[in-house]
């Protein structure tokens, strides 16, 4: 299955807003160069870049009627496309970038304080997004990923 990349966001610092940009360069165990995990790899391996599936953003705000801004997940790159809990533990491509699948990225209260002004409750929203909020992946080569760029398994015969 092939996804492509729908959104790219970055934020320069912690607790930052995120910002939406069209492309980004990916180092090898790094990340994001300007984001604020960049090199960051020593305190969480294998945990770079995270996606989110941009279907299950717009399934939660038709579910609730609401509309969550894209960036509100605190994520880096939303898929339309590709299932993302079916990359964990396997290596796939964004664009020319090689990532591995690290673990799924639950959400968190940071995400749950995004929505304040909602009549859904923190707890709700962590509970919807509990399986289906994204994830985590390490970087394993450098490169650019810019919008609309291809998400997909690389098979396992491949040759890396």
């Amino acid at each position: 299955m092939t996804g492509h990349i729908t959104a790219i966001f970055v934020a320069p610092s912690k607790h930052a807003e995120q910002l939406a940009i069209e492309a980004v360069q990916l180092k090898r165990g790094k990340g994001i160069v300007g984001d604020r995990f960049f090199g960051q790899s020593q305190k969480n391996p294998g945990r770079n870049l995270t996606l989110i599936e941009i279907e299950a953003i717009e399934e939660f705000n038709e579910t609730y009627g609401l509309t969550i801004n894209l960036n509100a997940t605190r994520r880096n790159f939303l898929t339309r496309g590709i299932r993302l809990n079916g990359l964990v533990g396997k290596t796939f491509r964004v664009g020319d970038v090689l990532c591995k699948g690290v673990e799924l990225c639950e959400p968190c209260r940071l995400l749950a304080r995004q929505l304040p002004q909602y009549s859904i409750s923190q707890k709700e929203i962590i509970k919807v997004f509990t399986h289906n909020g994204g994830l985590r992946a390490e970087v394993l080569s450098d490169g650019i990923v810019r919008l609309g760029d291809s998400c997909m398994a690389v098979p396992i015969d491949s040759t890396l």
